[in-house]
């Protein structure tokens, strides 16, 4: 018995000492990776004075390797990230601020040919108008995720341009503070972006996004310039689908002229004709970021501009929708239905299951609602006669659930 006591006290002992002693072992393989890395980053142009700066005291940052590895536990739906992002508080700031900055704006829209709304609307999704831009040590979170295998040669090129950051003097050591994935100032650029876009719009000879609105504005100008911003075309437009609408062609992808989609019996939101308000061979897609009962909106070329910056329909749309409301324009017509609601990870992995069992392949269930999901729910929809806009919900689930699996 006291053997058995002894025992039982010596693996206690072992829990509370491993994991701290795991740490210690990662961290001291963490030390030994800086010091293969600095060969690699002295022949790209670091010299050993920055270099041993900007590691002096960098270690293995366990918050950044989680928050990388962290799965959600469920994905927030078009409304709920549409109602926490495009509020009438940060419309009405963006107003204030578009009236304060007008000189610069109007330079910075003139000279890259990208309306100022644009502009201010980045700045409020990425920082909210640079009211927080983040607090982890941008070395030690790149240097953490580099020496992580799973991304390692993404971060590795990012580390080293974050210290040519330092090098070329735009920023120093205490300054360089963004988020856990290394993305800098009030635009969040990742450090290749902020060497390669960044413009010095001052003539301070550094180029400085966490202190100079004119570095600010002109790098965010000159970025959607080189992602090929068409000049004075808008993002897109919400619009109405008449009754009985083919939603295959509402996959975000499809392109058809306005003129086109004016034919199939779209209008605006309000119940106008399409080409009133665009040039009628104007290339859009149609693209519904909720099921059938939500909104459906015609998106153009800058759409996909939006989405080079943040590949996130949801993103892009919350851009264009405050760019339109800082200009006075009208928001969205659509309302929320009553049952609207996020889908847990686990719940999409078991409508995913739904689908493969009832033949309709979608793949390994990954717990990702991708093109492949929804092109498999909506074949599935097509089956049972309901409208097929292919999108995975809560309600869908139910639906499958009640069908028996064997067809």
């Amino acid at each position: 018995m006291i053997k058995l006591r002894l025992l039982q006290r010596y693996l206690m002992s072992l829990c509370c000492v491993l994991p701290g002693y795991a740490l210690a072992e990662s961290n001291e393989n963490f030390q030994r990776w800086v010091q293969n890395f600095k060969p690699q980053a002295i022949q790209a142009g670091i010299s050993e004075p920055t270099f041993n700066l900007a590691f002096a005291n960098v270690k293995l940052n366990e918050r950044v390797l989680e928050l990388d590895r962290r799965q959600p536990e469920f994905t927030r739906t078009f409304w709920q990230y549409i109602d926490m992002t495009v509020t009438p508080l940060r419309i009405e700031r963006g107003r204030l601020l578009r009236q304060q900055h007008a000189p610069l704006l109007t330079q910075v829209s003139e000279r890259y040919g990208v309306d100022d709304a644009y502009l201010l609307s980045f700045w409020a999704m990425e920082t909210n108008f640079g009211s927080f831009t983040g607090n982890t040590p941008t070395i030690e979170a790149l240097a953490t995720l580099a020496y992580d295998p799973r991304r390692s040669a993404f971060f590795t090129e990012q580390l080293l341009y974050a210290l040519r950051i330092l090098e070329e003097g735009h920023l120093n050591l205490e300054q360089m503070k963004g988020s856990w994935a290394g993305a800098l100032g009030h635009t969040q650029f990742m450090p290749s972006n902020y060497i390669h876009y960044t413009v010095d719009g001052d003539g301070s000879g550094r180029k400085d996004l966490f202190n100079s609105l004119d570095d600010v504005f002109h790098s965010a100008g000159h970025f959607l310039n080189r992602l090929g911003w068409r000049a004075g075309q808008d993002w897109g437009y919400e619009v109405r689908l008449p009754k009985g609408f083919n939603y295959a062609l509402a996959d975000g992808r499809t392109q058809r002229s306005i003129d086109d989609w004016a034919a199939m019996g779209i209008t605006t939101a309000q119940g106008e004709r399409l080409n009133q308000q665009t040039n009628p061979d104007t290339a859009a897609a149609l693209l519904l970021p909720s099921d059938y009962r939500g909104p459906a909106f015609l998106v153009f070329h800058n759409f996909n501009v939006i989405k080079r910056w943040n590949n996130s329909n949801n993103y892009a749309l919350a851009v264009g929708l405050i760019a339109d409301q800082i200009r006075q324009q009208p928001g969205l017509v659509a309302k929320a239905p009553a049952d609207d609601a996020a889908m847990t990870r686990d719940e999409v992995i078991a409508l995913q299951n739904h689908l493969n069992r009832l033949g309709f392949d979608v793949g390994r269930a990954d717990g990702i609602a991708g093109q492949r999901t929804r092109q498999g729910l909506r074949e599935f929809q097509v089956k049972q006669g309901m409208p097929a806009d292919g999108f995975p919900s809560p309600r869908m689930l139910k639906v499958l659930q009640q069908i028996p699996t064997s067809r």
